[in-house]
């Protein structure tokens, strides 16, 4: 007989808030993260995304935090990026709609005032960026000595986007009696770097091995020799709506983001959405809420905007370029074939990311099926500015030397530098003599 949330010690609050939700069984990290969480110890978990990691933290800390009236946070939830603020927000609102603790959300592209005003007033649980955290936090204006519950979720994210001086910080001015929570779907060297060091002989829950994939995502390669025949291949694709009815598409940088949605916006008008970091919040939230709704069926997005996105039904993962780090692939893969659902990835390989998806198979202990492009999809010969090779110059006879201008003088002697060594150095102590001490007056020094 499979476990029901009414198995778990839960508060009436709480059960009936998931009752409202439909939620009836936890998932596997849910099930085994709860028990662990309600014993105090620190925990360390590991889990891919998609797997209900959100409330596998939450239901348990909300179960401990008592109720009260303080100003300061006793929970603080950190995450990499503000979408996964927003969006965890959000879930621990549905969680306590029938009691009154206080949820609030703080991360960076916002006025910081604002955000000081809303801490001053006073929440229970604080989810946050680790940058705008450490902001608030050296302002004084955020009190961190009543923390019970520290939770960091996607910590391995965080420290690929350089947040671990943030993340070090926070931890050394926290209280020494709270509770560690740690969430990661891969196991780095940093992050076991971390976990020794400020981690109190932690229990490790896993429901997969380290860098393994969802087993209900198909995941599918194509060898495509350059960028706009990368470009062609996706339009392709995309023409079968049916198909890709809620597609999610991966590009490495901002400038490649924009190129590529303003082909796919040309192509399928109203139907596509694009974020990253040059996008105003406002227009991110708006792209991701068109995109989740079903007003627009694509996205194209950039690695660190999609983190942790925790969005309905998607069918497919479209990973442009092959990405040179392991964990990136997983993490974006890790979109779809969320909550037991099924989902498609496909990877788009040129000959240089070879390598690159060779390290990604062994890490995932998973080798990606190869599909054969059709004929229709046309191979260019043009190479986007990345792929170009640009010519060095090794030395030319014929360039001259950048001319002097007529203000243009050498130096005077005197104003000439010269490595004198210790020489010069005894010199300069001869001729600027210390004044003598009391001691060496007596002594007739």
């Amino acid at each position: 007989m499979s476990t029901t949330f009414k198995d778990l010690n839960l508060s009436p609050s709480l059960q009936k808030a998931l009752d409202e939700l439909g939620i009836v069984h936890p998932t596997p990290i849910q099930e085994e993260s709860f028990p662990v969480i309600m014993s105090g110890r620190d925990v360390v978990g590991i889990a891919q995304t998609g797997t209900g990691k959100t409330y596998a933290y939450a239901l348990p800390v909300l179960r401990l935090l008592p109720y009260s009236r303080q100003v300061n946070p006793r929970a603080l939830i950190i995450v990499p990026t503000r979408e996964l603020v927003v969006q965890v927000v959000s879930e621990i609102e549905k969680l306590c709609t029938l009691n009154d603790m206080r949820i609030l959300g703080v991360y960076g592209g916002t006025n910081i005032n604002t955000q000081k005003k809303a801490v001053v007033e006073g929440c229970d649980v604080l989810v946050a960026t680790p940058g705008r955290l450490y902001d608030l936090a050296v302002s004084h204006v955020l009190q961190l000595k009543n923390i019970q519950k520290l939770v960091i979720d996607e910590v391995d994210v965080m420290l690929d986007l350089g947040f671990r001086f943030q993340l070090v910080n926070i931890l050394d001015i926290l209280p020494k009696k709270h509770q560690n929570i740690l969430f990661s779907a891969t196991m780095t060297d940093e992050v076991s770097s971390m976990i020794s060091e400020f981690f109190n002989n932690p229990i490790k829950i896993s429901v997969a091995k380290s860098g393994t994939p969802l087993v209900n995502i198909q995941q599918y390669r194509y060898n495509v020799p350059n960028y706009y025949t990368k470009q062609n291949l996706i339009i392709h694709l995309l023409e079968d709506v049916e198909t890709y009815e809620k597609t999610l598409i991966f590009v490495p940088n901002k400038r490649i983001a924009d190129r590529l949605f303003a082909v796919v916006d040309k192509t399928f008008p109203d139907q596509a959405s694009v974020i990253h970091s040059n996008k105003t919040q406002n227009y991110r939230l708006n792209s991701i809420e068109a995109f989740e709704t079903g007003e627009h069926r694509i996205m194209i997005a950039t690695d660190v905007m999609a983190r942790g996105l925790d969005i309905d039904d998607i069918s497919h993962v479209i990973n442009m370029d092959t990405p040179s780090y392991p964990e990136n692939y997983l993490h974006r893969i890790g979109r779809t074939g969320r909550a037991e659902k099924k989902g498609t990835a496909l990877v788009l390989t040129s000959e240089s990311e070879v390598e690159w998806l060779k390290t990604i198979e062994e890490l995932m202990e998973t080798k990606v099926d190869t599909i054969e492009m059709t004929n229709d999809v046309e191979i260019s010969k043009e190479l986007a500015p990345e792929e170009q090779q640009k010519p060095v110059e090794i030395y030319n006879p014929l360039k001259k030397e950048p001319s002097k201008g007529k203000a243009f003088h050498e130096k005077k002697d005197k104003n000439r530098k010269r490595n004198e060594g210790g020489s010069y150095k005894r010199k300069i102590e001869k001729k600027y003599k210390k004044p003598k001490t009391r001691g060496q007056k007596r002594k007739g020094k």
